[in-house]
């Protein structure tokens, strides 16, 4: 989910934690579990700091290890045995027990949205995303909202925040079943369907969906049952005899995006400087683009043994200008 989510989901944590007889009657243990429910809650993303290095070690790395179940532990007794550091009077299993759920809690939710996480980290370094709720729902966040507005006035905290998170349960029950009927209904238009990517949008009836079959992909959109395909390639696979494919695999960018994307395809261009590879995201289409690449352009005119990547990028790019503007920041 998105930070803003994250936090007001810390916030609504600590106002169930009010149900716990030992935090209602201490409110210095209150005041702590507070800072641990909004600091746990945080915590896994503090990756982001990644982005500082650059967008290679971002994307690999993003909700990876961080969201691991090795991370979740090590973030469940470290933030509050910190905050304990600073009230030493206060009930450290209650504390403890708060701040771990917060942590919990993010990793959880986070498994449900397009992007994913490695959660499953060391036993597997898979992907989960099961991508039936958007990185920010404005249901989920609107829900949040009135339920901090109602508890600023005078609303009891813990049996509100029960009933909001029971609603919320239903409604991840429903987006569940609203995937699942999409996904049946793929199945029944296409054949010999390998993988569905979905990635559902603010609009409850709309979707979009990327689908791979042994002959092509197929990017599209699905509104009220009806789908659209927008774009079909050619499921070209990566020809790893060619010297050229063989030295982009080798960079840093293009490695990250692949250790990332699920569904992409390639393509080769050939310039008179250089040739380039590029993978396209297709899970990501906006206005007619697919602003998620990686890019390597290779100096290939001294022969195969002396292939040279001149520069490369991967990340988010909207336009053609925008890209070529990169990969000279780069170069240069």
């Amino acid at each position: 989910m998105d930070t803003g989510t994250h936090v007001v989901m810390g916030v609504a944590l600590a106002g169930i934690a009010t149900l716990d007889p030992v935090v209602q009657q201490d409110p210095a243990l209150f005041n702590a579990v507070l800072v641990g429910t909004l600091v746990g809650s945080q915590a896994p993303d503090s990756d982001t700091v990644l982005k500082l290095k650059n967008n290679a070690v971002y994307i690999r790395h993003h909700r990876g290890i961080t969201h691991s179940v090795p991370a979740v532990l090590l973030w469940g007794i470290s933030i509050p045995s910190l905050i304990y550091l600073f009230s030493p009077e206060v009930n450290f299993l209650h504390l403890w027990l708060w701040t771990f759920l917060a942590v919990i809690l993010h990793v959880f939710v986070d498994v449900f949205n397009a992007y994913g996480t490695q959660a499953y980290r060391p036993f597997t370094k898979r992907w989960v995303a099961y991508g039936f709720i958007n990185t920010f729902d404005p249901y989920i966040f609107i829900l949040h909202l009135a339920g901090i507005v109602a508890w600023n006035l005078g609303a009891d905290p813990g049996l509100m925040w029960l009933i909001i998170y029971f609603v919320i349960a239903l409604y991840y029950v429903k987006r569940y079943f609203d995937k699942r009927e999409l996904v049946k209904l793929i199945h029944n238009h296409f054949d010999q369907v390998q993988q569905i990517a979905t990635s559902p949008t603010i609009q409850q009836n709309i979707w979009r969906i990327a689908i791979t079959t042994p002959t092509n992909y197929y990017v599209g959109r699905a509104e009220n049952g009806h789908i659209t395909i927008l774009d079909s390639f050619v499921n070209k696979p990566i020809d790893y005899e060619d010297p050229v494919v063989q030295k982009a695999l080798s960079d840093h960018n293009i490695k990250a995006f692949l250790s990332f994307s699920p569904v992409y395809r390639y393509e080769i261009t050939y310039f008179d400087e250089y040739t380039e590879v590029r993978f396209i995201d297709l899970r990501y289409r906006s206005r007619g683009r697919y602003p998620f690449v990686a890019v390597a352009q290779i100096d290939d005119e001294h022969g195969e043994d002396k292939l040279k990547i001149l520069n490369s990028y991967t990340g988010w790019v909207f336009t053609e200008e925008k890209l070529q503007d990169k990969l000279n920041i780069v170069k240069a």
